[in-house]
């Protein structure tokens, strides 16, 4: 058998697994969005009534705000930024204790979602038994509700400390990868640590870093997992995103065709800003074969 065809014979059950649980339902979204389908399940086409109702929709503009605020605030501080500060600190000291400090960044992702949103409404209760308003008692301040306050910070924290953990990994394989040779040489001419991080550290992991900035934009404009169920979206919108009004009007309101509508909106927005981080980013270098001299 020529290698080809042993290559499809590995390759056929995941083709088959790809367009069973995503080609199609993709296009069955797509289909389903033009419909007005309702409780009744009835295929109902009206065109492009659904994304008419989009355009008029009071509603669209705070929850896009409210989305792009929240991906991008929350990759820039801690899916990026707090991933890659960890990721540099615990690398710089010894690895027993940098492994101690990176499972503890490790355990919110081991906690089930369920338990890890009543975690943080405990945390933030507006009552003195939360956390916050407990320690704000023994220093003589009063209670604040702090879910209708800043629910937006919170959700963005609550995301955060999980999202932090992917980057932190990744980036810490990536220096954990660099020859050693290279810190070696930069001690002996009398480099800072700062110096060694943005000269050597930082340029041999860009490709990391460019991988988790985009695969982080893309899961954060979907993911509503916490925000459901820390906030609901409440109160009155002020944390309701993209994902999560698609999935109230769908499975809340039984409007899923105007549902499959928003969704497939969305996947257009992830579209645009994957194509961008590619031209951007220049991801198709890092696919590139190695250029190796040859005297």
């Amino acid at each position: 058998m020529k290698g080809k065809g042993k290559a499809w014979i590995f390759l056929t059950p995941m083709v088959v697994l790809v367009v069973m649980f995503f080609a199609i339902p993709v296009i069955l979204t797509i289909v389903l969005s033009f419909t007005n389908m309702d409780y009744t399940f009835k295929w109902n086409f009206i065109g492009l009534g659904n994304f008419k109702d989009i355009a008029t929709d009071f509603v669209i503009p705070k929850v896009l705000l409210n989305t792009l605020i929240y991906t991008f605030t929350t990759l820039a501080l801690f899916n990026v930024g707090c991933a890659l500060l960890i990721s540099l600190l615990t690398t710089s000291m010894p690895d027993r204790w940098g492994s101690f400090f990176r499972t503890l960044w490790m355990l919110p992702r081991l906690t089930p979602s369920v338990v890890y949103g009543i975690l943080w409404l405990w945390i933030f209760d507006p009552t003195e038994h939360g956390l916050v308003n407990f320690i704000r008692a023994q220093m003589g301040m009063p209670p604040q509700d702090w879910l209708h306050q800043a629910p937006m910070v919170i959700i963005i924290v609550a995301n955060g400390f999980i999202g932090a953990s992917m980057g932190m990994l990744i980036f810490t394989a990536a220096i954990k990868a660099i020859p050693t040779d290279y810190y070696r040489a930069a001690l002996i001419d009398g480099a800072s640590w700062w110096m060694i991080t943005r000269k050597i550290t930082l340029p041999l992991i860009k490709w990391q870093l460019l991988f988790v900035t985009a695969y982080q934009t893309l899961s954060l404009l979907t993911s509503f997992e916490y925000i459901l169920i820390i906030t609901n979206g409440g109160p009155t919108f002020r944390t309701e995103v993209w994902a999560l009004y698609t999935y109230h009007m769908a499975f809340s309101n039984y409007r899923f065709g105007y549902g499959a509508a928003l969704s497939v909106i969305l996947v257009i927005l992830g579209t645009v800003f994957a194509l961008l981080y590619l031209k951007m980013f220049k991801f198709e270098d890092l696919m590139q074969k190695p250029k190796v001299e040859v005297d």
